[in-house]
């Protein structure tokens, strides 16, 4: 069980200033955890996160093996 909180810039009503994509999550997770993750193997489905929030996201590791991880968008202080 994987828990990832990413910080970015938000504004007052927790919208992004961008946005949390694939190969953001990929790096964060690869740091946290020390295992390489690749932007393709997160699963976005409905495309790049542009709101603070909690978010369940699918990694596909192997054909067979999906896993969920817990991500929460926090804003920048």
């Amino acid at each position: 069980d994987i828990e990832l909180s990413l910080v970015s810039k938000a504004g007052d009503e927790g919208k992004l200033f961008g946005s949390v994509g694939t190969a953001n999550i990929a790096d964060a997770i690869s740091e946290q955890t020390g295992v390489a993750v690749e932007k393709a193997e997160v699963k976005l489905p409905l495309g790049a996160i542009r709101q603070t929030g909690e978010y369940e996201i699918d990694l596909s590791l192997h054909a067979d093996v999906t896993v969920t991880i817990k991500l929460t968008v926090v804003p920048q202080e």
